[in-house]
């Protein structure tokens, strides 16, 4: 038994979130407790140096699920665009088509007036006619009409033009959307699989072996959280929350229990960054809808600015995120398995604060 579960251990990969610890100002938090001794019904019980291999081994699997997941949405995201720009061109190609049947329709009554007057030019009108004035008159006529058929002529070959540069970018959004398809099927399937490999690990552990692994992930976020408080920085936080940060944050804090699903954007599931980019929708603020372009896109901020409502984008490469909510925390959709909940603002690697409302 043991020997399997080494074996496992040292060919698994990868974690999203770990579960953290909150420890804020004014309120007194314990380390963790011990890590339980092993039970005696085990002969060969796994080590705690096994179960951090594991958790680091479940964290990395996680995170590329996580970061994969950003691309899954970042690929849907696009493809929604393409295909709102495919219908916009579609409507802007039936009105050109109509347009060109009603020129066409005015060219051929204008051919058949011209036919009707035999098409002879107006030096014979001229000469039949007995009143010069009267053919005055009617070349002004004439004239006009040539200008009103020129300019109709130039109208069908504009017309014409448009028809042909909307059918050539339909194309091309057409060849985008189906690209951005392919990367959205090719992220699901890695975040699938990762998410898969994670599972089959946890899955070799004893229940007393998932419940010290819980509390190895609790104590990691501990340390991380005291070391971070440590410095000293909720010493320099005193944002203050604006008015739509408020309804930002009490629409986060409303999810917490529910579930974690990743591309999900609620009402009763969410993804880290589904979460923050809808609590940002309600509070009257569209936000990107991945971690990675709220870091790109958003205002930066520095971390002794934080205030509630503030987004703290975590990672190298950006693939997790979380809103602040005061006093040292933030609330966040942790990763599969998890459900949303409240935890200490330096429990993971900070890489910046970004900013949505401009208040």
């Amino acid at each position: 038994m043991a020997t399997r579960k080494r074996s496992l251990i040292a060919a698994a990969v990868t974690v999203v979130c770990a579960v953290t610890v909150l420890a804020a100002p004014g309120t007194a938090f314990a380390a963790p407790d011990p890590t339980p001794s092993p039970s005696s019904t085990s002969s060969t019980p796994v080590s705690t140096e096994e179960l951090e291999t594991v958790r680091k081994k479940l964290d990395k699997l996680y995170r590329a699920a996580s970061s994969a997941t950003d691309a899954y949405n970042a690929a849907e995201e696009k493809a929604e665009q393409q295909s709102a720009e495919i219908v916009a061109l579609a409507k802007k190609i039936a009105k050109g088509k109509e347009k060109l049947r009603e020129l066409k329709k005015r060219a051929g009554a204008a051919a058949a007036a011209q036919y009707r007057t035999g098409g002879l030019p107006p030096e014979a009108h001229l000469m039949l006619s007995d009143d010069p004035e009267e053919f005055l008159d009617g070349t002004g006529r004439v004239r006009q009409g040539e200008r009103a058929t020129r300019h109709l002529i130039e109208e069908m070959t504009r017309t014409q033009q448009d028809l042909e540069l909307y059918a050539k970018d339909a194309s091309a959004q057409w060849a985008k959307l189906e690209a951005n398809r392919k990367a959205k099927a090719a992220a699901q399937k890695k975040i699938e699989k990762q998410i898969a490999a994670a599972e089959k690990l946890e899955s070799q552990l004893e229940k007393e072996e998932l419940q010290r692994l819980a509390e190895l992930e609790e104590q990691a976020a501990y340390e991380a959280q005291t070391t971070w408080l440590s410095s000293g920085i909720l010493d320099e936080l005193h944002g203050t929350a604006t008015e739509q940060s408020k309804k930002a944050v009490e629409f986060a804090t409303a999810q917490i229990g529910k579930p974690y699903e990743w591309g999900a954007e609620g009402p009763k599931t969410y993804d880290c960054s589904g979460l923050t980019s809808q609590a940002w929708a309600t509070a009257g603020s569209v936000i990107p809808r991945t971690s990675q372009q709220q870091w790109k896109q958003l205002k930066h901020i520095d971390i002794e600015d934080m205030r509630p409502g503030d987004l703290i984008i975590y990672f190298d490469d950006a693939s997790h995120v979380g809103m602040y909510v005061g006093d040292g925390a933030m609330v966040h959709a942790p990763r599969p398995g998890r459900a949303i909940t409240i935890a200490g603002a330096g429990s993971m690697p900070i890489l910046g604060v970004v900013r949505p409302d401009a208040g």
